[in-house]
């Protein structure tokens, strides 16, 4: 699943290129997770002002209101100024003065959705409840602290709700983690003001190494100019399970947590 490194990078990738666009048509295909919530019609003329993202979001900004872009489990966007005729997975096409923006999704749970405001009520169901920005500098220690405090929940099933601070993705967490060197089992509520700082300042550096680095690419993930992520090839523990510890020379260890495969070194986190 596309992170927030990788819908940073994505973004980062067209986002110039798109902004001052004006739309000239939509292409719908299959449907995808939610509905589009606008006629396509009514969206033609209006200009694309900029592209924002919000945790795992991408916002365009129109002339009036804004498409929210979600890439779903297994989605990516191309924006290119000639698209070929669409291909069996290629759901949402906006076409535009400067190009046509393709979202492709294999298992279509990706979105695009029109809100006329931020503050509507459709806008607020996607990006309401979402937590703390982590490369902002909003992103504070103390308020994380704090909201670390309010949770009993194993340290990284809280870091994925989402709800503390929005999108430290499976990937992210196990890295952030091990950075800080607190293990994965630790009740959120536990961890003191100084080991909270600690995995405040890791999370900031890993998603931002990650950025610089084009994302991680496991399977497909490439951004809106076709290019495939790095970040997955300095991994210290993810997808390391049984080979030794970069630090301590232990083997990494791999557990199920909430679903999903979290690896750890027993040796450099701690409890």
């Amino acid at each position: 699943m596309p992170e927030l490194p990788e819908v940073e990078v994505t973004r980062l990738s067209f986002a110039d290129r798109i902004a001052g666009a004006h739309i000239l048509g939509i292409r719908m295909g299959k449907p995808l997770r939610w509905p589009l919530g606008a006629e396509p019609e009514t969206l033609v003329g209006q200009r694309v002002l900029a592209v924002r993202r919000r945790g795992k979001y991408l916002l365009l900004d129109l002339d009036q209101g804004h498409l929210l872009v979600h890439l779903g489990m297994s989605g990516s966007l191309s924006f290119v100024s000639h698209a070929p005729e669409a291909g069996k997975h290629d759901h949402f096409d906006l076409r535009t003065s400067h190009g046509v923006l393709r979202l492709n999704d294999p298992r279509r749970f990706g979105a695009v959705v029109y809100a006329p405001d931020e503050r509507d009520v459709v806008a607020q169901k996607l990006l309401g409840k979402l937590g703390m920005e982590p490369l902002d500098a909003g992103f504070d220690p103390l308020l994380f602290h704090q909201g670390l405090a309010r949770r009993k929940a194993p340290i990284k099933q809280v870091l994925l709700a989402g709800d503390v601070v929005v999108g430290v993705g499976n990937i992210y967490a196990s890295e952030a983690l091990f950075l800080a060197g607190i293990r994965p089992t630790t009740p959120a509520s536990r961890l003191s003001r100084p080991r909270a700082a600690r995995l405040h300042q890791a999370i900031r550096q890993v998603l931002a190494r990650a950025v610089q680095r084009g994302g991680s690419t496991l399977r497909d993930f490439s951004n809106a100019q076709g290019e495939a992520g790095h970040f997955q090839l300095e991994a210290m523990v993810y997808a390391r399970d049984g080979l030794p510890c970069k630090v301590c020379g232990t083997a990494i260890r791999a557990m199920r947590q909430g679903q999903r495969s979290t690896f750890f070194c027993a040796q450099c986190q701690k409890p």
